[in-house]
Formats: C-alpha cells, structure tokens, sequence
C-alpha cells in the first residue's frame, strides 16, 4: 500500500471520510444555483483555442463560452482535421455548402478557411447566433431554441413554437446545455453525488488487484483494470455509463476545485496543465487527499495520494453529464 498505509486502516479511514464529508456536503446540493457562467473551467478547453472560444462565445445574448465548447467539442473532440462520413469537415464540423453560405473570416487574413479553427470557430459561433436570431420571436428558452434550430432548423422551431417535439432534436439540445456545465467554472459550490458512495464501495472491493494495461475487469482478464477501467467500471455499477477514455470522462459532470473534492469525484493528471485533452491518467477521490488507483502495470489497485505536478483537475460525475457525451467509442483507446 502507498505510504505503507494498511488495508484494515485504509478502509476504516476510507469509512470516515465518506460519511464525515457527506454529512458535511448534505447541505450544498442547492448552493451555486442560478447564473450562467461565463468563464471556463481550467483547461476544458485546449488553450490554443481558449482564447478564440472566449470571445466568440459571448458573440450574442443567447450564446456563452462553455455552450460554444460543448458543441465543438461534441462535433469534432477538438480535431481540426475531423471529417465525418457526410462530409463534415473541421473542428466545427461544417458541411461545404453550409460553410459557402455561413463561413466567415474570423482571423482576418482575407480568406475563409473551413479548416482553419481560426475561421470555423468565429464561424460556428456566427451561425449559432444567425439561428438565434432567426427565431428570436418564439416562446420559450432562447438558448434551447437556437439549439434546435441548428439541430432541425429554424423553420421548424417557428412551426412548433419552441423545441420541436423531434426526439433527436430535444436529446441535442439537452446534451449541448448539460455538456455545457463541464466547460463552466462554476459558480458556487458544486452540488453532491448521489452515486459516489456505490462507486466507491465497487472500487474499494478492488483493492490489490493487479493493474492490467487496457483492463475493463472482464473474467478474460482475471477481473483486472487500469486507470479508466477502474473508474468506468465503478460508476457503471450504479448506472453510469462513462467513456472508456480518460480524458473524455473529465467532460462527465462539473469541476469542483482542489479545495471542494468530495469522495467519488473523479481526479485527472495530464501532461499539459493547459488542456484537459492531454489527460493521461484518472483515479477515484476517497478523500483526505487520497484516491483508489490502478497506477501501471506491475502495481496492485492501491490508495495514493492525489497531490502531484500532473494533477490537472477533477469531475463530480452525474448521470445526465455522463449521458452527455458524444459515443467515441469506435476511436477510444485504454488511458
């Protein structure tokens, strides 16, 4: 065990600490409620392109920062080279003909360029707002309205007088506004986990498990797990489904900081503190500054403490963050 900690006395510690900091937490489900927030969480977004979705994302009353980077990042995960099997191309993911009637200079350079981030960006964020404005006169929430009418068009949000009752439609605009909330700083204290104590009891049955390179715990491998198998596993056992990747299960809920980690968020370490897409490693929070770890191979699933250089962030996981995330499933590699 890390720090020559016992197992008996990890767990009674472990014990301690999740009932003492929920007991603690009862009270903040409501706090940090009402506001949008305006800035962005700690590199959410790369920072070669924070500064771009910064701006751009205040470009008109019913866009913000972290809705612009929800929907990159849903479209293309950041890839600037992304082509999709309709012909989408780019970080924004524009189809040519969209792109020849929307497209926009946004760097200045005297050219549009549907590949370039610089202009399909400010490009994104310019339709976005042509859409809300377009539908400026429906009832109803102006940021779900502009949603939908880049999901369905605005024709079709002005014939239903809001969200269409499309189920693509409606499952778009709550995936964009919910995966919005992984891009925010927030605003308050972020609300409790309903389900981190089952994720924790799941992972602390792991304990002295051998680590095992792109280990999902299957029988086929001895019920072994690496980082990310570890924690997926966990919160699929009360019935979250996260992805298999390290660094897309950060955009899996709101970050709390250092200072506000309750037991069962999720903690990340990255190779570049500036971008939550260099995310390499992820272990469960237990508290007290530790965390239940699948570390590298020859290792055992252990506690270890959380404070390093690498340490990048965390995640309070909740099932609607979770469910927000686009499927990656057929690219994703074990991290």
């Amino acid at each position: 065990m890390a720090g020559g900690i016992g197992i008996g006395l990890c767990l009674s510690f472990l014990v301690l600490i999740v009932v003492g900091t929920y007991s603690a937490a009862a009270g903040l489900a409501g706090a940090g409620a009402g506001g949008r927030a305006l800035g962005l969480a700690k590199g959410a977004v790369p920072a070669k392109y924070q500064n771009l979705v910064q701006k751009w994302g205040t470009l008109c009353p019913a866009m913000t920062p972290a809705l612009l980077a929800a929907q990159l990042y849903s479209e293309s995960g950041w890839n600037p080279n992304a082509v999709s099997p309709a012909d989408a191309r780019g970080i924004a993911q524009f189809i040519p003909g969209t792109w020849a009637g929307h497209g926009i200079d946004g760097d200045g350079d005297g050219d549009r360029d549907i590949w370039d981030p610089n202009d399909a960006i400010p490009s994104a964020a310019s339709y976005d707002c042509e859409l809300a404005k377009d539908v400026a006169g429906v009832p109803g929430d102006a940021t779900g309205n502009m949603l939908a009418a880049y999901n369905a068009g605005a024709y079709a949000v002005i014939k239903y007088g809001g969200v269409p009752p499309y189920q693509e439609t409606q499952g778009y605009v709550k995936a964009i506004t919910t995966l919005a909330k992984s891009f925010e700083r927030p605003v308050g204290r972020v609300a409790p986990s309903q389900q981190a104590a089952g994720a924790i009891y799941f992972a602390q049955k792991q304990l002295g498990t051998p680590y095992l390179w792109g280990g999902n715990g299957t029988p086929d491998q001895d019920g072994r797990f690496d980082c990310s198998g570890l924690t997926k596993a966990a919160y699929e056992s009360v019935g979250i489904e996260l992805p298999r990747v390290a660094n897309d299960q950060y955009n899996a809920g709101p970050h709390p900081s250092r200072n506000e980690l309750l037991p069962g968020d999720l903690v990340f370490f990255s190779d570049d503190l500036t971008n939550s897409r260099a995310i390499h490693h992820v272990g469960l929070y237990v508290g007290g500054g530790y965390m239940i770890n699948a570390p590298y191979t020859g290792a055992v699933i252990r506690f270890d403490k959380i404070d390093s250089p690498d340490y990048f962030g965390a995640t309070r996981v909740t099932k609607d963050g979770a469910a927000a995330l686009p499927d990656r499933s057929a690219d994703a590699k074990s991290s």
